[in-house]
């Protein structure tokens, strides 16, 4: 069959797609956010009002990319909506209660009297750490099918505990990148730390996953498939490599390419996130569901990429417009 003739076939593709690269954005953009949330417990009171300056032009536009990639999910594959959320209902409700502590103590705690600033900065730790857990768990949780079993809820644990370091980890590239003096040095420690949890979350997911299922096993090591794909783990080590030295000899002079660490982190992110897509492809549940069955009418389809090629270029627009506006160093988050 035509894959690019039959709109029953590239329809679900496209939206499968679209739904992939908003996750992969949002993870990097408010995985970032939500890292320096995590590390607010190891700053000190100005530390964290400058690490605060540092995501608030962002970190509202950065959550974005979450609310259109579950709206593709619902509105594309409304089956596969229904049975990824019922099975991770406990763990998305405390998401979006973690969201929302994040939310309101982010305006509150500019705004309270100083005797109230502590308890929302605890507030502003607690959501974030609550987010980066849960979604964390539901990772775990999806690659093992959705299934909850001892062992299963198990590896979700794991893999909570591994997410949530690897936000750290980027949070902290992000602020080696926003902040100077005291603060970046004490950022690039924070890094050095956090970037064996992250490998060790990588490494765990990328053990467990092919044997998900003998399907996913065979398109990683018979060959021809393990030439084809021996590009990502070694892309992956030289990355790490790349980022170690790097983290061992900053801050470089006059605070020159202070945005590389961020953007070698991010670079890990997309090379796990595309050797996910390729285990699961095309699946949307794993083992239970794929794309083309739990896509809508293709009608309807259609009519959803027609609005979609008017909000995307809107939401990447405002993205890289805050960024280019609020760029450099971070200054006095205000609000008068």
């Amino acid at each position: 069959m035509d894959m690019f003739g039959d709109p029953a076939i590239w329809l679900p593709f496209v939206f499968a797609s679209l739904m992939g690269l908003s996750i992969l954005i949002y993870v990097i953009l408010d995985g970032y956010d939500l890292g320096v949330g995590v590390l607010f417990p190891f700053a000190t009171d100005d530390e964290k009002d400058k690490m605060i300056a540092s995501i608030g032009p962002f970190w509202d536009a950065n959550e974005t990319w979450l609310v259109l990639a579950v709206g593709l999910l619902l509105v594309a594959f409304p089956a596969a909506h229904g049975t990824i959320l019922t099975s991770l209902y406990l763990p998305v409700a405390v998401l979006m209660i973690g969201l929302i502590m994040r939310g309101v103590a982010f305006e509150f705690r500019a705004k309270a009297p100083a005797a109230y600033k502590r308890l929302w900065n605890n507030v502003f730790f607690t959501g974030s750490l609550m987010s980066a857990l849960s979604q964390g768990f539901m990772l775990g949780m999806y690659v093992m099918g959705l299934d909850y079993t001892l062992g299963h809820f198990a590896f979700a644990v794991l893999t909570a505990v591994f997410l949530t370091v690897g936000y750290s980890f980027i949070g902290a590239t992000w602020v080696i990148h926003k902040a100077d003096e005291h603060l970046q040095r004490k950022a690039i420690d924070w890094a050095k730390g956090g970037i064996w949890g992250l490998m060790l979350g990588i490494g765990a997911i990328s053990l467990a996953t092919p044997f998900v299922s003998a399907r996913i096993f065979g398109k990683w090591f018979e060959f021809p498939y393990l030439l084809w794909l021996a590009p990502l783990p070694i892309l992956s080590g030289l990355i790490v490599i790349w980022l170690w030295r790097m983290l061992q000899q900053m801050p470089f002079e006059n605070d020159r390419r202070s945005w590389l660490p961020f953007v070698a982190a991010s670079s890990l992110w997309t090379l796990a996130f595309g050797g996910m897509a390729y285990s699961f492809y095309p699946y949307v549940v794993p083992e239970k569901l794929t794309i083309y069955d739990a896509a809508s009418a293709p009608e309807s389809l259609f009519i959803i990429l027609i609005g979609t090629c008017v909000v995307l270029p809107t939401i990447i627009g405002y993205t890289f417009l805050a960024y280019y506006i609020f760029r450099g160093k971070a200054t006095e988050l205000r609000y008068d």
